[in-house]
């Protein structure tokens, strides 16, 4: 993430196959749900990279979860990655929500992401 910096789908590939012979272990290839170009770029970097790990960020919600699926399930070595606000914060003013509901609401994102995928990253997001 940097402002004003954007790549394109074939930019992206270029750097995920450099990354691949380098020879890293997991690649964050995107925000599927973000834009129809983040999707494109995961889904070909999902398919046509072989050795890292393949994972993609999604928030704790099924149509995140379903977009980076959608996108990382033809690789070699896939995951979900995904993010959830646990600040009181960003609880409060950000998911205009309560912390017992958050962690409902974390707990059944994981359990549906592992029914797509057996390989599922949580980060609490603003710890």
């Amino acid at each position: 993430q940097s402002p004003g910096a954007s790549l394109n789908p074939d930019q992206k590939l270029a750097i995920a196959r450099q990354l691949a012979l380098l020879g890293v272990d997991v690649i964050e290839a995107g925000f599927p749900l973000s834009s129809p170009g983040d999707f494109e770029a995961v889904q070909r970097i999902a398919r046509q990279v072989e050795g890292p790990m393949i994972t993609a960020l999604a928030r704790a919600a099924r149509p995140d979860i379903d977009a980076v699926w959608q996108a990382v399930h033809d690789a070699e070595r896939k995951q979900i990655h995904m993010v959830l606000s646990v600040s009181d914060i960003h609880i409060e003013r950000k998911l205009r929500s309560n912390r017992r509901d958050v962690l409902r609401r974390g707990a059944d994102a994981v359990a549906y992401a592992r029914s797509l995928c057996d390989d599922v990253e949580y980060s609490p997001e603003d710890a």
